[in-house]
């Protein structure tokens, strides 16, 4: 399970760039989270676009309605479920997400002002389908590879 939350002032993407932003940032956490390229595992992801107006966001301390559209300001909230989130793995989902969104924005590079945060759910802390969830009952699922299915039991028994 995952949530990607991507927080924007109003208008800032168009339909047709959450459309695509809805496929890249899944994929940009799903695959270094299973290991592989796995469409099945798709489901277990869910991108949330929340948009605010310029006068309900503001950076440096000024509002972005007083600053105008030159303030290009993006947060992006990653909710992930706990397995094998060593500072690499993490650095890598950041990076792919940050790419993602220049590229679906037809930028060269990412904003400085558009930044990532990064969060592990701990164990037994996520809930779906009247209950708790657990990583651990999805590992035999097919779409993680052996490799990941080590490092996770390795990450939990930690």
């Amino acid at each position: 399970m995952t949530i990607i939350t991507v927080n924007t002032p109003t208008g800032r993407l168009s339909l047709e760039q959450r459309r695509t932003l809805a496929e890249t940032l899944t994929d940009a956490v799903l695959v270094p989270e299973v290991g592989q390229f796995a469409p099945p595992a798709r489901v277990g992801f869910q991108v949330h676009f929340v948009e605010r107006s310029s006068d309900m966001m503001a950076i440096g301390g000024r509002l972005l309605a007083d600053i105008g559209p030159e303030a290009d300001v993006m947060v992006i909230d990653v909710a992930v479920m706990d397995g094998d989130w060593r500072q690499e793995v993490r650095a890598a989902v950041i990076e792919r997400i940050l790419a993602a969104l220049a590229e679906a924005c037809g930028l060269a590079k990412p904003a400085a002002t558009w930044w990532v945060n990064f969060r592990v759910i701990d164990e037994g802390s996520w809930g779906s389908s009247g209950g708790v969830l657990s990583v651990l009952s999805l590992l035999d699922t097919g779409v993680f590879t052996e490799e990941k299915v080590k490092a996770v039991r390795v990450a939990l028994d930690a």
